[in-house]
């Protein structure tokens, strides 16, 4: 299954839904190109992951990438609503430790506020 996404807007926080696969190629290409937009309108953006059924190494380097470049923008990409597979994939491999999680996109929203108080 193709990654298919789509932008809104929650509280004055970019929310890129992502649905299917986040994987090497043309998946994590299109996704890094789409969040990497986004970063330059706003250094706020949340990744809903709810849809997501697969990331493999590439996809994970993907977001890892992102994260990096939020950052040095002085931005963050925080991940909501994460599927089993998906929270149980970013424990494994420690990626849970670097990442703000959330439970849902208002929740990461909402932390940005508090991040900015």
């Amino acid at each position: 299954m193709q990654l298919r996404m789509s932008t809104r807007s929650v509280e004055g926080v970019l929310v890129v839904d992502c649905s299917g696969r986040v994987v090497f190629g043309e998946e994590s290409a299109s996704l890094r190109d789409t969040v990497k937009k986004l970063l330059a309108q706003s250094p706020k953006v949340v990744l809903n992951l709810h849809e997501v059924n697969y990331i493999d190494s590439g996809g994970l380097g993907t977001l890892v990438s992102l994260y990096t470049t939020a950052r040095n923008a002085g931005g963050a990409v925080k991940l909501a609503s994460l599927s089993q597979r998906v929270g149980d994939l970013l424990q494994v491999t420690k990626l849970l430790t670097i990442f703000e999680v959330f439970d849902d996109e208002e929740a990461a929203a909402q932390s940005f506020k508090k991040d900015a108080a």
